[in-house]
């Protein structure tokens, strides 16, 4: 027992070091802007740049509108496969595993081949209709996360129980959705949003290849043209990602807590 617990705890030692030397090399890096001393000015340039609270407010917005996109898309869909179509759930569970098989680049050349400017649908010729790209695009990626986030959340409660018991009532589908299996499966909904936030904040084939001004390209622009900058955006967008891995925890335990306490 304890050489197992020997080698175990130098495996999770060896791969804190792994993870955790580089990102304090880099953040260590960005603090050398200014020549024979330490500083913060390399994040207060980045922080200042109207470029940057443009693109990380224009990716932000695309992600909350993802995540309405994924919880309309996966809660109906998941609730309705448990309920009435059970034995359809292996094929649910590998449609939506192919984001993670397709390359995201595979995925932008057939929407730039379907909807260009010569197609029936040509919505590559306007901001909106790019925009409608990338937002499906996104959605796609997230499928897996926040499908399986949401069936997750649906295998701990009754739902056919839940169901006769709104139905007995007078609810409707849509009411039984949206106040009876969504507020049960909330906690499920906001792990696989934070999932999805921290994949689009840094996302950049997409944006790249349909020409959007979002924050992955501005930070592989900052990348190639800069020299302490690129360090402290990216320990700025590893920050966001795990502040969204944090909030995922802490709403996991918040949800721990409530039950036990009920």
């Amino acid at each position: 027992m304890m050489g197992r617990r020997f080698w175990s705890g130098l495996a999770v030692f060896g791969s804190f070091l792994y993870f955790f030397l580089p990102l304090l090399g880099m953040f260590m890096f960005s603090l050398r802007m200014k020549r024979g001393e330490l500083s913060f000015e390399a994040y207060r340039v980045v922080l200042t740049d109207p470029q940057f609270q443009t693109t990380f407010l224009y990716s932000m917005i695309l992600a909350l509108i993802t995540i309405v996109f994924g919880t309309l898309i996966s809660v109906p869909t998941a609730y309705w496969v448990r309920l009435k179509l059970p034995k359809l759930r292996p094929v649910i569970e590998f449609i939506t595993l192919l984001p993670l098989v397709i390359p995201p680049i595979v995925i932008v050349f057939g929407y730039i081949r379907l909807y260009n400017t010569s197609s029936v649908l040509p919505l590559t010729g306007s901001w909106l209709g790019t925009n409608l790209l990338v937002l499906f695009g996104y959605t796609v990626l997230s499928l897996p996360y926040m499908y399986r986030a949401v069936d997750t959340g649906l295998r701990a409660i009754d739902v056919a129980t839940l169901t006769e018991a709104a139905q007995s009532l007078g609810a409707g589908w849509v009411t039984i959705l949206a106040q009876v299996i969504l507020p049960n499966v909330l906690v499920s909904v906001l792990s696989g949003a934070f999932l999805t936030f921290a994949i689009v904040i840094g996302e950049y084939v997409f944006a790249a290849l349909l020409n959007l001004n979002t924050f992955g390209p501005y930070m592989f622009w900052m990348g190639g043209n800069r020299a302490y900058e690129p360090s402290a955006l990216a320990v700025i967008a590893f920050a966001i990602t795990w502040a969204c891995m944090g909030l995922i925890q802490l709403v996991s335990r918040f949800s721990k807590f409530s039950q036990v306490k009920r």
